[in-house]
């Protein structure tokens, strides 16, 4: 299992290199976000999408969430938006907001769900930007077995999930914080789904007519 110390500039750059190569032979790498630490496939490998939630422990009913590098790499994975959607994708990315979205029906995945909606981010970590960039869109979930505390350290990762992942890339210990917020953007109106990083107010100073739990 190997790990790189992302501290260091030339192991930073080599960790980087082999974890978007692992990813291409459908393994999976573990890579800090500004959440936590997080375990991320290639969302088109049905291979290493399978391996994601056993070494979850995730049944893969639900959807998992994609992280893409780019916006423009995430308008190829969604359907049309609406005006305040894009203002918050525009505002708030790359950042701790999550977009639940209807995806394109040309997509050819299985990452579980109706296959109509997809919860995409754009993180802010330059190490996730790094690699999601090489790679492409990918499945991304917290870096602990399911029921167990989501990693702040690579350590805490590399305990849980052992041999299951490929490549361990290390940035040292993430704050603690609240997850991504999540907003539902199917409709005309944007929906709060989850209160997280991103407050309430905040976003309705991009998107006043969102929908927030005083509202339901």
């Amino acid at each position: 299992m190997p790990r790189y110390d992302c501290a260091r500039p030339d192991e930073r750059s080599r960790g980087i290199d082999r974890a978007i190569a692992a990813a291409g032979r459908h393994q999976l790498i573990v890579f800090p976000t500004e959440t936590s630490y997080a375990v991320a496939c290639d969302a088109f490998s049905p291979v290493a999408v399978e391996r994601l939630n056993a070494a979850k422990g995730r049944a893969g009913v639900d959807a998992l969430p994609v992280m893409v590098g780019s916006v423009k790499a995430a308008r190829a994975l969604i359907g049309v938006l609406h005006p305040q959607g894009e203002m918050l994708i525009e505002g708030f990315w790359p950042g701790p907001l999550t977009a639940l979205c209807g995806q394109q029906s040309t997509l050819h995945w299985d990452i579980g769900g109706d296959g109509r909606h997809v919860a995409v981010r754009m993180p802010l970590h330059p190490v996730a930007l790094a690699v999601l960039q090489g790679v492409g869109p990918m499945a991304v979930v917290s870096a602990n077995r399911v029921g167990e505390p989501v990693p702040r350290t690579c350590d805490d990762a590399q305990a849980q999930l052992d041999t299951n992942v490929s490549i361990y890339l290390d940035a040292g210990e993430l704050p603690e914080g609240p997850p991504s917020t999540v907003v539902d953007l199917t409709e005309r109106e944007p929906r709060l789904l989850r209160h997280g990083a991103f407050s309430e107010e905040l976003l309705r100073q991009v998107a006043p007519e969102l929908v927030g739990e005083a509202d339901e």
